[in-house]
């Protein structure tokens, strides 16, 4: 009778663990919103797995059903990341630190194959600079993104190309294409980060990118 119980005890303990155990997550990370990160290190919380991101900057983990992801990659800020039921994809973006020099180790690390994408963009965070010191977000890139001016409302990356008789840079706010009146009514306390692309980095964008492009990104959008 004994033995019978334990045996209960036994598949009973079995079957709760793999319950609890593991479901299979995917997710990618990025830089800048779009250039992949290959090779950033994803470890798990509560078995300290790890594994990398491939060439596309994608990765498969096994995970509990509520677990956490730490990933990190030389040169960039890491994240932390909540895993709940819910979760079956996760799309990490890393912040560049600042400064040349981490440009060159995320390059020399192997972490970005294309490097004159990578040197096309530059980028700001809320981790950096804390963006409710600002009254707007013009004030925020004045002065803060080399070789970029604000004139009449309108951002003018220097070195671009003039498109249909204008030098205004693409607006771009959540993967949404906006117009100047919604991107001047942006709030800084709202803002995650703010990208500046341009050649290589604004390719994507064909010729409405042509005279560079302003990305950003708020806090909800950013938020998981």
């Amino acid at each position: 009778m004994k033995k019978i119980i334990l045996y209960f005890i036994l598949i009973f303990s079995i079957s709760q663990l793999l319950v609890a155990q593991e479901k299979m997550v995917q997710g990618k990370v990025t830089t800048f919103d779009s250039i992949p990160i290959i090779g950033a290190s994803i470890q798990l919380k509560s078995s300290k797995q790890i594994v990398y991101t491939d060439s596309l900057g994608m990765f498969t983990i096994p995970c509990l059903q509520h677990d956490k992801l730490k990933v990190t990659a030389n040169g960039f800020f890491g994240q932390n990341v909540k895993i709940d039921e819910k979760i079956k994809f996760i799309f990490v973006n890393l912040n560049l630190k600042p400064g040349r020099e981490n440009r060159d180790i995320a390059i020399s690390s192997g972490h970005v194959k294309d490097k004159d994408k990578l040197y096309a963009v530059s980028g700001l965070s809320n981790n950096e600079l804390d963006f409710s010191q600002y009254n707007n977000i013009y004030e925020i890139i004045r002065g803060r993104f080399p070789g970029v001016e604000i004139s009449g409302g309108e951002v003018i990356v220097r070195g671009t190309s003039t498109f249909m008789g204008s030098n205004a840079a693409l607006l771009v706010v959540d993967g949404v294409i906006v117009d100047q009146n919604f991107f001047s009514n942006l709030l800084p306390v709202e803002i995650a980060t703010i990208n500046i692309l341009k050649d290589a980095g604004a390719a994507e964008y064909g010729s409405r990118g042509a005279n560079g492009v302003v990305k950003v990104q708020t806090k909800m959008k950013g938020s998981f």
